[in-house]
């Protein structure tokens, strides 16, 4: 079943080049299922790179989808001009008083400001608490998933002394959950990052799924409808690969992204070695979500 976007999204066409199916609102409208209501706060500076990554995961399940674009109210977008945002995004303001059987917030480049500085502080605090009440189970991403696991339940983050930039082998671990059912037991997921998560801070009521030697990559909440994923599923086979350029063109010296390129030849295309997870992954989280979330939207949060 198709994914409902925006008509003149330029994810669209990215979408429809790779076999996604995407669905017009007028045809959508004539359908008797109620299409599920998934949000995406989107924090990242290349909104459209950011938002057909995850359109892509979520446009592949078996469903009819809407999905809503969010972001942060106030905030002014260097990377991204403000009639693009008013095309196609609603503010947190816009969509607060919504119900969404699903929600994502995504990674932002903030990692070395402590959480309490970051400008939109006081408004990330208002939107985790309300996905409580609004939202009938959410996924948190990357800087997303610190952000959320240290307000939520007081974990801690530090700097490490080299930035996790590549892509590992993780391993399944834990309890059977029907979030990673058919993932292979050590699967390639892609890593960007300068911060891991104390271990020792992970207390009651959180489950590591998905370990590695790198770090944590994904914990479930069993106080509360969560997934906090660390790393990046939804990167597509240049999302490191450009990291890496950009960083070499500013003279940072980075390392060669592990495990990315073939033989580590930077002149080869990059190998996507998680795609079939990634799509996995997130047509579990949909599935999950479409067998468990209420007909009636007005019932989400009510727990």
């Amino acid at each position: 079943m198709p994914i409902r976007i925006p008509d003149n999204l330029p994810a669209r066409k990215t979408l429809e080049t790779e076999g996604v199916v995407v669905m017009d609102s007028s045809r959508a409208s004539r359908q008797d299922i109620r299409p599920l209501q998934i949000g995406l706060l989107n924090l990242m500076p290349n909104k459209e790179r950011t938002e057909t990554q995850f359109a892509r995961l979520i446009g592949s399940t078996p469903l009819q989808i809407d999905l809503t674009l969010v972001r942060i109210t106030d905030h002014q977008s260097r990377n991204t001009s403000e009639d693009y945002l008013r095309s196609f995004y609603s503010t947190w303001e816009d969509v607060r008083n919504r119900k969404f059987d699903g929600f994502i917030v995504t990674g932002a480049p903030v990692a070395h400001i402590p959480f309490e500085e970051v400008k939109y502080w006081r408004e990330m605090v208002e939107i985790m608490d309300w996905t409580g009440t609004n939202v009938h189970h959410t996924m948190f991403i990357c800087w997303g998933a610190q952000a959320a696991l240290h307000h939520f339940h007081g974990v801690k983050r530090y700097r490490m002394a080299k930035k996790a930039f590549g892509v590992f082998r993780h391993t399944l671990v834990g309890r059977p959950t029907p979030w990673l059912r058919g993932l292979s037991d050590s699967p390639m997921i892609p890593v960007s990052r300068y911060n891991d998560i104390d271990r020792k801070t992970i207390g009651a009521g959180l489950d590591v799924l998905i370990d590695s030697d790198i770090g944590v990559c994904m914990i479930e909440d069993r106080t509360r409808p969560a997934l906090y994923m660390l790393n990046h599923f939804e990167y597509d086979n240049r999302s490191l690969a450009d990291e890496y350029e950009r960083d070499l063109k500013a003279g940072l010296n980075p390392d060669l992204p592990a495990n990315l390129y073939p033989n580590g030849d930077t002149s080869a295309e990059p190998e996507n070695r998680w795609r079939s997870h990634a799509h996995l992954m997130f047509q579990n989280w949909i599935n999950e979500i479409y067998q468990t979330t209420p007909y009636d939207m007005a019932a989400i949060g009510a727990r």
